[in-house]
């Protein structure tokens, strides 16, 4: 059991702000490759972020990175083993440990140095968005499929997009059960393997069809 609790977005700055300059400085080397666009997400872009002050574990951030490669001159595994070396090139000199390359995102940890120093980390999901012939807005991410040892693009499930739910439980006054549906999610979770981006989405459909949400 875990004893997270929110921070408030000036608490949490200063290490969205050091996450912000390894994007940079990782975009920089890899502009003669390809480019990429990032943006924050789930909690991590709703002042959502938590900590756990009684292990010092929190300020986990969720970033998406929008690959610019629309002639697919590059091949899933070599985009994302490019952005790792790139990430891991700015971000170890800072004393951050190696990326964990796992199956939907690449991890950025630095640990506690001190025994009052707080635990940090980053998850980076590489998407590519587009839209089909019907104009709904789609994306993909490359998946590691760790089995066997390759990377592919694969479709986001079904129900990835979660603003225009956010939008509704916001506007019908839900988002107070939002934020103490995602906490409680967080304290129980037991899976190491679920990510913080996963748990907010989890909240954000249970308070959605407790609600009867409605389509906008």
């Amino acid at each position: 059991m875990y004893h997270y609790e929110y921070v408030s977005k000036e608490e949490a700055s200063p290490y969205r702000e050091e996450f912000l300059e390894i994007i940079h400085d990782a975009q920089d080397l890899l502009r003669d490759k390809f480019t990429f666009r990032y943006d924050f997400i789930g909690s991590s872009s709703h002042n959502m972020i938590t900590c756990d002050y009684r292990t010092n574990k929190g300020f986990d951030f969720d970033v998406n990175l929008h690959v610019n490669d629309d002639e697919e001159q590059y091949s899933p595994e070599v985009i994302k083993k490019s952005i790792i070396e790139a990430i891991n090139r700015v971000a170890r000199p800072r004393g951050y440990e190696f990326c964990e390359d796992s199956t939907r995102v690449i991890t950025l940890k630095k640990r506690s140095s001190f025994s009052n120093s707080i635990e940090y980390s980053c998850d980076f999901a590489i998407v590519y968005d587009w839209t089909d012939n019907k104009n709904r807005r789609q994306q993909q991410y490359i998946r590691y499929q760790k089995n066997q040892n390759s990377y592919v693009w694969a479709d986001q499930p079904k129900g990835y997009g979660l603003e225009e739910k956010v939008d509704w439980l916001k506007k019908n006054g839900f988002w107070g059960e939002v934020r103490k549906r995602y906490l409680e999610k967080k304290n129980g979770n037991m899976n190491h393997e679920k990510k913080s981006r996963a748990l907010y989405a989890e909240a954000i459909h249970e308070i959605c069809q407790k609600a009867n949400y409605k389509t906008l």
